[in-house]
C-alpha cells in the first residue's frame, strides 16, 4: 500500500507585549508569584470590559506581513465557548471567520540525507489574535490540581498551515523557520520549553495515486488526528512519526481513521493517547463578541510595511552575496539574530581596521579583492575559536560576550598582518574574553607578538635540533612525522610567538643539513 502523509500545523505564539491582551496586567505573570498579576478583566468577573493591546493587534499584522499574508480590511474579535478549569469566563476571546490576516506562504529549507537541503513552500491559511487559557498545576501526589490565573489573558498570535508538509522533518524545519522569524520580528522570544511557542500537529494519511495520474488528481484529506502537548522540535518529529507508524497499521488492517480526534503526545513513552473526538466549529458556538468594535487595519498594515526587518532567508543569502561566506557558514551566523548581529558588526569594524593599516599601499578595497579569504577568517574565528572560548567560560548569549566587535576586528586584524600567531591569538582572545580589553595592549603586555627575526629564528631551529638527538637520528631513519615534534618544540621555546610555516621550514632546512 502506497501511502502518503498529509501534515499541517497549527502553532500559537506568545507575544512579548508589557501588558496583556485585553487588560493592563503584567504579561510577565510567568517570572512571578502564582495568582499575582490578575485583575477582574482577566478573571472574567461579571460588568468588566475587555480593552484591546494596541501592540498585539501590530505584532498580528507585522507577522502577517512578514509571512506574505492579506491583512483584512476589517477583523473582529469573537466569543469561542467552552467549559474549562482554566477558562474563568467560560469562553475565550478569539477570532473566527474575520482573522487579521490570511493566505500566506513561508519557504523553507529542509535537509536531506545526503547533506544537502530542499526547499518546500507551506501555505498560511490564517493567523488570529486570542487570549490565552490559565495554566493548570497538577500535584506531584495526583490528588490535586491547582489554577494559576498569571498567564490568563496572555496574547496569542495562532498560525494556522495549510496541510502541505509530506514528513516529520518538513514540519519540524518549518517550525523552526518560524521560531526564528518571531525573533526576527522582535514580537517573542518563542521559547518552546517556556510554552512562548507551542505547536499542535493535525495528520491524516491517503493512498499516493499512480505516477500517471498525479496531474489530474484531485487532493483528498482523509479525517485528521491532532496531536497535542508537543513541546520541542524533536517531539514534533517523534509525535509524527509515531503517528505514521500508528495510521499505516490501521490502513493495512483495513481500518483507516475514520473520524476526527485529538491525541497527546507522551514523550516519556514515546506515544500519543487518545483524549477525545475533535469538535467542529459549531461545537464552539461561536459569535462576535459584543464589547469590543471591529478592527479597521489597512491604514495601520500600511504604516507597519516599512518596519518589517530584513528576514533569516533574505540575510543567508544576503552574507553569502556580500561577505563571501559559505551558505553553511551563513546559516549559522543567522540561524541566531544576535549572533549574525555581531558577525556583520565584526565585518563593517574588520573593513575600517584592514583599510586603516593598507592606506599607505594605495590599496583601498583589501577586503572586496580577497573577499572569501576574509570571510574564511571571520568565520573560522567567530564560529570554532570564539565560539570554543564561550563555552569554556560558560558565556552562553552572544549579547553577554565582553568582546567587542571593534576589539575582535583588531584581533583579526592582527593575525591578517602576522603580527600574532595562531596560537597566541587563541591565548590572547581567551584574555579578551576574561577582561574585555583591546586585543593590541594585552598582546605587549603578555609579550605575545609574533617573533619575525630571522636570525633568531633560525638559532631557535639550531638549538631544537641539537637539543633532540634521538628525534632527529629518527627522522633520518625514515620517520618523517619527527618533523612535528621538532616543531612543536620550536613554537614552545617561542612561547608560540615562531610563525607556525616558517618554523617548519626552518626545521627541515637544519634537517637537510
Amino acid at each position: 500500500m502506497n501511502l502518503e502523509s498529509v501534515i499541517g500545523l497549527e502553532i500559537h505564539v506568545q507575544l512579548k507585549t508589557a501588558s496583556k491582551m485585553f487588560c493592563r496586567c503584567s504579561n510577565r505573570g510567568e517570572y512571578e508569584s502564582p495568582n499575582v498579576t490578575i485583575c477582574p478583566v482577566c478573571l472574567g468577573h461579571p460588568g468588566t470590559l475587555p480593552v484591546v493591546n494596541k501592540q498585539a493587534v501590530e505584532f498580528g499584522v507585522l507577522v502577517g506581513l512578514a509571512l506574505g499574508c492579506t491583512v483584512t480590511e476589517k477583523s473582529k474579535f469573537d466569543r469561542k465557548n467552552y467549559f474549562y478549569p482554566d477558562l474563568p469566563k467560560g469562553y475565550q476571546i478569539s477570532q473566527y471567520d474575520l482573522p487579521i490576516v490570511s493566505k500566506g506562504t513561508l519557504r523553507v529549507s529542509v535537509p536531506t540525507t545526503d547533506g544537502k537541503r530542499r526547499n518546500i513552500d507551506v501555505r498560511i491559511h490564517r493567523a488570529h489574535l486570542e487570549e490565552d487559557a490559565a495554566k493548570l498545576v497538577h500535584a506531584e501526589d495526583g490528588t490535586s490540581s491547582y489554577v494559576d490565573f498569571n498567564r490568563g489573558g496572555t496574547p496569542l498570535i495562532e498560525i494556522v498551515t495549510e496541510p502541505d508538509m509530506r514528513s516529520p522533518d518538513e514540519a519540524k524545519a518549518f517550525l523552526q523557520e518560524l521560531r526564528l522569524m518571531m525573533r526576527y520580528l522582535g514580537v517573542s522570544d518563542a521559547e518552546m520549553e517556556k510554552g512562548h511557542l507551542r505547536c499542535d500537529a493535525n495528520i491524516s494519511l491517503r493512498e499516493r495515486p499512480q505516477q500517471d495520474l498525479v496531474d489530474n488528481w484531485k487532493v483528498q484529506l482523509n479525517p485528521k488526528t491532532e496531536v497535542k502537548n508537543i513541546n520541542s522540535f524533536r517531539a514534533v518529529e517523534r509525535a509524527l512519526e509515531y503517528e505514521i507508524k500508528r495510521q499505516t497499521k490501521l490502513w493495512v488492517d483495513g481500518k483507516p481513521v475514520v473520524k476526527q480526534s485529538t491525541r497527546g503526545w507522551d514523550d516519556v513513552r514515546g506515544i500519543t493517547v487518545e483524549q477525545r473526538t475533535k469538535e467542529d466549529a459549531s461545537d464552539y458556538r461561536y459569535f462576535p463578541e459584543p464589547d469590543i468594535p471591529p478592527l479597521m487595519l489597512q491604514e495601520l498594515a500600511e504604516s507597519l510595511r516599512g518596519r518589517v526587518p530584513e528576514l533569516p532567508e533574505a540575510r543567508r543569502r544576503r552574507f553569502v552575496e556580500e561577505y563571501g561566506f559559505s551558505e553553511s557558514d551563513s546559516r549559522t551566523f543567522c540561524d541566531d539574530k544576535d549572533l549574525a548581529d555581531y558577525a556583520e558588526q565584526v565585518v563593517s569594524e574588520l573593513r575600517e581596521w584592514v583599510a586603516s593599516t593598507t592606506k599607505d599601499s594605495g590599496d583601498h578595497e583589501p577586503l572586496e579583492k580577497n573577499r572569501e579569504q576574509f570571510a574564511r577568517l571571520v568565520s573560522g574565528w567567530i564560529l570554532t575559536k570564539l565560539g570554543g572560548v564561550m563555552t569554556e567560560r560558560k558565556i552562553h548569549h552572544w549579547k553577554d560576550l565582553p568582546v567587542t566587535a571593534e576589539n575582535f576586528a583588531e584581533l583579526l586584524t592582527l593575525i591578517h598582518k602576522q603580527e600574532i600567531t595562531g596560537t597566541n591569538a587563541l591565548v590572547l582572545l581567551d584574555e579578551m574574553t576574561a577582561t574585555g580589553r583591546d586585543p593590541s595592549a594585552l598582546m605587549q603586555e603578555m609579550n605575545l607578538g609574533q617573533m619575525n627575526d630571522a636570525a633568531e629564528l633560525e638559532m631557535v631551529a639550531k638549538n631544537v635540533i641539537a637539543g633532540n638527538p634521538k628525534v632527529v637520528e629518527d627522522w633520518k631513519s625514515g620517520k618523517t612525522n619527527a618533523v612535528q615534534f621538532l616543531v612543536g618544540q620550536m613554537m614552545k621555546m617561542t612561547r608560540g610567538k615562531a610563525p607556525p610555516d616558517v618554523a617548519r621550514k626552518l626545521i627541515e632546512e637544519e634537517l637537510k643539513n
